[in-house]
Protein backbone atom coordinates (compact mmCIF):
# COMPACT_ATOMS: atom_id res chain seq x y z
CA UNK A 1 0.00 0.00 0.00
CA UNK A 2 1.29 3.42 -0.93
CA UNK A 3 1.14 6.09 1.78
CA UNK A 4 1.88 9.71 0.87
CA UNK A 5 1.72 11.88 3.96
CA UNK A 6 4.02 14.58 2.68
CA UNK A 7 4.30 15.56 -0.97
CA UNK A 8 7.64 17.34 -0.87
CA UNK A 9 10.60 15.54 0.67
CA UNK A 10 13.46 17.74 -0.53
CA UNK A 11 15.42 14.55 -1.39
CA UNK A 12 15.28 15.43 -5.09
CA UNK A 13 16.63 18.92 -4.67
CA UNK A 14 20.04 17.66 -5.78
CA UNK A 15 18.62 16.55 -9.15
CA UNK A 16 18.24 12.88 -8.27
CA UNK A 17 15.30 10.60 -7.58
CA UNK A 18 14.97 7.17 -6.00
CA UNK A 19 14.14 3.98 -7.84
CA UNK A 20 12.04 1.26 -6.20
CA UNK A 21 15.30 -0.43 -5.23
CA UNK A 22 16.37 2.62 -3.22
CA UNK A 23 19.12 3.48 -5.71
CA UNK A 24 19.27 7.19 -6.57
CA UNK A 25 19.64 8.30 -10.16
CA UNK A 26 19.73 11.67 -11.95
CA UNK A 27 16.26 12.88 -12.91
CA UNK A 28 17.38 12.90 -16.56
CA UNK A 29 18.36 9.19 -16.41
CA UNK A 30 16.90 7.12 -19.27
CA UNK A 31 14.95 4.87 -16.88
CA UNK A 32 13.38 7.90 -15.20
CA UNK A 33 12.54 9.41 -18.61
CA UNK A 34 10.93 6.11 -19.66
CA UNK A 35 8.55 5.78 -16.73
CA UNK A 36 7.98 9.54 -16.68
CA UNK A 37 6.74 9.29 -20.25
CA UNK A 38 4.49 6.38 -19.25
CA UNK A 39 3.06 8.76 -16.63
CA UNK A 40 2.59 11.42 -19.32
CA UNK A 41 0.69 8.87 -21.43
CA UNK A 42 -1.55 8.21 -18.42
CA UNK A 43 -2.25 11.93 -18.05
CA UNK A 44 -3.31 12.18 -21.70
CA UNK A 45 -5.65 9.22 -21.18
CA UNK A 46 -7.14 11.19 -18.29
CA UNK A 47 -7.93 13.95 -20.80
CA UNK A 48 -9.45 11.39 -23.17
CA UNK A 49 -11.73 10.18 -20.41
CA UNK A 50 -13.28 13.64 -20.11
CA UNK A 51 -14.68 12.93 -23.58
CA UNK A 52 -15.71 9.26 -23.14
CA UNK A 53 -17.97 9.31 -20.11
CA UNK A 54 -21.22 9.33 -22.08
CA UNK A 55 -23.26 6.19 -22.69
CA UNK A 56 -22.15 5.83 -26.29
CA UNK A 57 -18.47 5.53 -25.34
CA UNK A 58 -18.95 4.12 -21.84
CA UNK A 59 -17.35 0.79 -22.78
CA UNK A 60 -14.30 2.63 -24.08
CA UNK A 61 -14.15 4.74 -20.92
CA UNK A 62 -14.16 1.60 -18.75
CA UNK A 63 -11.30 0.14 -20.79
CA UNK A 64 -9.34 3.39 -20.50
CA UNK A 65 -9.84 3.36 -16.72
CA UNK A 66 -8.35 -0.13 -16.55
CA UNK A 67 -5.46 0.97 -18.78
CA UNK A 68 -4.72 3.92 -16.48
CA UNK A 69 -4.32 1.48 -13.60
CA UNK A 70 -2.15 -0.82 -15.73
CA UNK A 71 0.05 2.14 -16.65
CA UNK A 72 0.79 2.66 -12.96
CA UNK A 73 1.77 -1.03 -12.85
CA UNK A 74 4.06 -0.43 -15.84
CA UNK A 75 5.60 2.59 -14.13
CA UNK A 76 6.20 0.53 -10.98
CA UNK A 77 7.76 -2.24 -13.09
CA UNK A 78 10.13 0.22 -14.76
CA UNK A 79 10.89 2.00 -11.48
CA UNK A 80 12.19 -1.23 -9.94
CA UNK A 81 14.86 -2.74 -12.20
CA UNK A 82 15.64 -6.42 -11.79
CA UNK A 83 18.87 -6.59 -9.82
CA UNK A 84 18.81 -10.16 -8.54
CA UNK A 85 18.99 -8.79 -5.00
CA UNK A 86 16.36 -9.44 -2.34
CA UNK A 87 14.42 -6.19 -1.97
CA UNK A 88 12.40 -7.41 0.97
CA UNK A 89 9.24 -7.28 -1.13
CA UNK A 90 7.92 -8.66 -4.40
CA UNK A 91 8.23 -5.91 -7.05
CA UNK A 92 5.15 -5.23 -9.14
CA UNK A 93 5.57 -6.46 -12.72
CA UNK A 94 3.38 -6.23 -15.81
CA UNK A 95 2.04 -9.67 -16.71
CA UNK A 96 1.23 -11.48 -19.91
CA UNK A 97 -2.43 -11.45 -18.85
CA UNK A 98 -2.45 -7.64 -19.01
CA UNK A 99 -1.04 -7.81 -22.56
CA UNK A 100 -3.62 -10.47 -23.52
CA UNK A 101 -6.47 -8.31 -22.20
CA UNK A 102 -5.23 -5.32 -24.20
CA UNK A 103 -5.09 -7.44 -27.36
CA UNK A 104 -8.65 -8.67 -26.76
CA UNK A 105 -9.81 -5.05 -26.39
CA UNK A 106 -8.11 -4.10 -29.65
CA UNK A 107 -9.93 -6.97 -31.37
CA UNK A 108 -13.25 -5.99 -29.78
CA UNK A 109 -13.03 -2.34 -30.81
CA UNK A 110 -11.74 -3.17 -34.29
CA UNK A 111 -14.37 -5.84 -35.06
CA UNK A 112 -16.94 -3.52 -36.68
CA UNK A 113 -14.60 -0.90 -38.13
CA UNK A 114 -14.24 -0.53 -41.87
CA UNK A 115 -10.83 -1.53 -43.26
CA UNK A 116 -8.51 1.42 -43.81
CA UNK A 117 -7.68 2.47 -47.37
CA UNK A 118 -5.64 5.52 -46.32
CA UNK A 119 -3.70 6.78 -43.34
CA UNK A 120 -5.79 8.53 -40.70
CA UNK A 121 -5.13 12.13 -39.72
CA UNK A 122 -5.25 12.82 -35.98
CA UNK A 123 -8.62 14.42 -35.34
CA UNK A 124 -12.31 13.91 -35.80
CA UNK A 125 -14.05 13.93 -32.45
CA UNK A 126 -12.40 15.43 -29.35
CA UNK A 127 -12.07 11.90 -27.91
CA UNK A 128 -10.34 10.67 -31.06
CA UNK A 129 -7.98 13.65 -31.15
CA UNK A 130 -6.90 13.04 -27.54
CA UNK A 131 -6.56 9.31 -28.27
CA UNK A 132 -4.17 10.16 -31.11
CA UNK A 133 -2.20 12.38 -28.74
CA UNK A 134 -2.04 9.49 -26.27
CA UNK A 135 -0.89 7.21 -29.09
CA UNK A 136 2.02 9.48 -29.97
CA UNK A 137 3.08 9.91 -26.34
CA UNK A 138 2.91 6.14 -25.79
CA UNK A 139 5.08 5.63 -28.88
CA UNK A 140 7.64 8.02 -27.35
CA UNK A 141 7.49 6.01 -24.13
CA UNK A 142 8.05 2.85 -26.16
CA UNK A 143 11.11 4.35 -27.87
CA UNK A 144 12.59 5.23 -24.48
CA UNK A 145 11.75 1.84 -22.97
CA UNK A 146 13.24 -0.09 -25.89
CA UNK A 147 16.35 2.09 -25.77
CA UNK A 148 16.60 1.39 -22.04
CA UNK A 149 16.34 -2.34 -22.69
CA UNK A 150 19.46 -2.20 -24.89
CA UNK A 151 21.66 -0.46 -22.30
CA UNK A 152 24.35 -2.43 -20.48
CA UNK A 153 23.25 -3.29 -16.96
CA UNK A 154 19.59 -2.39 -17.59
CA UNK A 155 16.67 -4.80 -17.83
CA UNK A 156 13.09 -4.42 -19.00
CA UNK A 157 10.66 -7.32 -18.80
CA UNK A 158 9.20 -8.76 -21.99
CA UNK A 159 5.60 -8.20 -20.79
CA UNK A 160 6.42 -4.51 -20.18
CA UNK A 161 7.83 -4.16 -23.71
CA UNK A 162 4.82 -5.92 -25.20
CA UNK A 163 2.34 -3.88 -23.17
CA UNK A 164 3.67 -0.50 -24.28
CA UNK A 165 3.77 -1.69 -27.90
CA UNK A 166 0.15 -2.90 -27.80
CA UNK A 167 -0.99 0.26 -26.03
CA UNK A 168 -0.32 2.51 -29.02
CA UNK A 169 -2.18 0.00 -31.21
CA UNK A 170 -5.11 0.12 -28.79
CA UNK A 171 -5.15 3.92 -28.76
CA UNK A 172 -5.14 4.03 -32.57
CA UNK A 173 -8.04 1.56 -32.85
CA UNK A 174 -9.86 3.38 -30.02
CA UNK A 175 -9.57 6.66 -31.95
CA UNK A 176 -11.16 5.00 -34.97
CA UNK A 177 -13.85 3.50 -32.73
CA UNK A 178 -14.65 6.94 -31.26
CA UNK A 179 -14.79 8.49 -34.73
CA UNK A 180 -17.00 5.67 -36.04
CA UNK A 181 -19.59 6.66 -33.43
CA UNK A 182 -19.65 10.16 -34.99
CA UNK A 183 -18.64 11.30 -38.49
CA UNK A 184 -15.86 8.82 -39.19
CA UNK A 185 -12.12 9.13 -39.54
CA UNK A 186 -10.35 12.07 -41.12
CA UNK A 187 -8.33 10.50 -43.93
CA UNK A 188 -5.04 11.61 -45.42
CA UNK A 189 -5.27 12.56 -49.10
CA UNK A 190 -1.73 12.23 -50.49
CA UNK A 191 -0.61 15.32 -52.42
CA UNK A 192 -3.95 17.06 -51.95
CA UNK A 193 -2.42 20.50 -51.55
CA UNK A 194 0.36 20.45 -54.13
Amino acid sequence: MVVLNKIYTRTGDDGTTALGTGERRPKHDLRIAAYGTVDETNAVIGLVRLQTQDQELGDLDAALGRIQNDLFDLGADLCTPETGEDLGYEPLRVTGAQVDWLESEIDRLNADLQPLRSFVLPGGTPAAAYLHQGRTVSRRAERLITELSTQDGETVSQPALKYINRLSDFLFVASRYANAKANGDVLWVPGQNR
